[in-house]
């Protein structure tokens, strides 16, 4: 089996998205409800899978999620700690760095697209789709809430999200036209 290996650069860039994961957390939360708050840390699932890649964007919020979880208040409205694995935003926080994966393997497999199409998709179908799949059962388990009607309460969600997915797009067109061999992952 072959050893994971990071270059310098693969270093940095996880160290930097880590970064952006948190600095996201200073925007702050909107609570709709009283067991899931609407952030802006989603978006920051699906730039790390894009713009650095499917494995360092992997690793890029589990570095986030292992610091949030050791107790450093890192999610928005200064959250942290074990204590989140309780809560109905469990599945959500587990479900972030397997998400970023998921959007950057998405947004790999639609490299054929422009960019924007192929960012957009990646986005939802990796920050959004992979996410809820995973944060709805968290939610179920955590709440005891019923499958269905869990599934519907996330629908209020979807509209934030998908702007998220359409905030993203722009960002990595305006990173693209900067930076285009940050895309070019053969």
């Amino acid at each position: 089996m072959k050893a994971l290996q990071f270059k310098t650069l693969d270093i940095v860039q996880i160290a930097l998205f880590a970064a952006i994961m948190a600095a996201l957390g200073l925007i702050p939360k909107i609570d709709i409800t009283a067991t899931l708050p609407i952030t802006a840390q989603s978006m920051g699932v699906m730039l790390a899978g894009i713009i650095i890649g499917k494995r360092n964007g992997f690793f890029a919020i589990l570095v986030f999620t292992l610091l949030m979880l050791a107790g450093l208040p890192l999610l928005a409205g200064g959250r942290g700690g074990l204590g989140l694995l309780a809560g109905g935003s469990a599945g959500f926080i587990i479900g972030y760095p397997i998400a970023a994966f998921a959007t950057g393997w998405f947004y790999e497999k639609f490299s054929g697209l422009a960019n924007q199409f192929a960012t957009f998709l990646a986005s939802v179908l990796g920050g959004i789709v992979v996410l809820y799949a995973i944060g709805i059962p968290g939610m179920i388990l955590n709440t005891g809430m019923e499958p269905l009607a869990a599934t519907l309460f996330m629908a209020p969600f979807i509209p934030g999200d998908l702007i998220k997915a359409v905030l993203t797009t722009i960002i990595v067109a305006a990173i693209a036209r900067g930076l285009p061999e940050q895309f070019n992952r053969a």
